[in-house]
């Protein structure tokens, strides 16, 4: 059977030197279990939401812009005790369920040139999930967080600080997004992306929803990558 894929605009004249992974919902199956957490800690402190409520309104941003945006409308802070509450439900929900994003070890073996992640999550969220999925070795050290930046995605900081620590040009990146908000941080950043729909949190619409955002193309199995990636060339002297 062929992996299922929709393209639109991806220039096969172009080439890479860097594919930028986002890690919940692309390499790791995890947006479904942080989205359960999420919503159940912040119902036991004051902020009453559903697992799809928080899907919808923070899938691809950082804990910190989710706090900012409650605390805005509820017109106080959260509980002392809400960010340590939420990281270690979240961290240990994770490291004793979170599964690898299916087929994506197959889609590594097929990428020739170099990889890393660049996430909302913090540091130690992505090392449990990748950790426990098989993939932390595969792109250690080139992990990087938005709390490495002033401003999380939808913001184009990150990828962006990414491309410099790995002295890559910005348009010479390709990301790879589940989010809105990621896809639309990379194509601020002046980066092509690629919309990913083959997570178990994903919804019928989420694929023309990455397009409109600015993806060049949207695939549900990861086993298509490989062959949207040209292989690298190097630039004219």
């Amino acid at each position: 059977m062929r992996p299922a894929g929709r393209r639109r605009r991806l220039s096969y004249s172009k080439h890479y030197d860097l594919v930028i992974f986002d890690c919940d919902g692309v390499l790791v199956d995890s947006e479904v279990i942080s989205c359960r957490v999420h919503a159940e800690v912040l119902t036991r402190h004051g902020y009453p939401i559903t697992a799809e409520q928080v899907r919808q309104r923070f899938l691809g941003r950082s804990a910190r812009d989710a706090n900012l945006d409650i605390e805005r409308e509820l017109g106080r802070p959260l509980p002392e005790a809400y960010d340590a509450e939420r990281r270690d439900a979240l961290l240990a929900a994770l490291a004793s369920s979170v599964d690898a994003i299916p087929h994506i070890a197959h889609a590594l073996d097929g990428i020739t040139i170099p990889v890393c992640v660049a996430s909302s999550g913090a540091h130690d969220k992505i090392f449990t999930t990748l950790t426990r999925a098989g993939l932390h070795a595969r792109f250690s050290p080139h992990i990087f967080s938005a709390s490495q930046v002033a401003r999380s995605k939808p913001a184009p900081d990150l990828f962006l600080f990414v491309a410099e620590q790995m002295r890559v040009a910005p348009g010479r990146c390709l990301v790879i997004e589940d989010s809105i908000s990621g896809v639309t941080a990379a194509r601020a950043a002046g980066m092509t992306a690629i919309g990913f729909t083959g997570g178990s949190h994903c919804r019928p619409g989420d694929a023309d929803n990455l397009l409109a955002a600015g993806a060049a193309t949207v695939i549900a199995d990861m086993r298509a990558l490989p062959a949207l990636i040209p292989e690298t060339v190097p630039e004219p002297q």
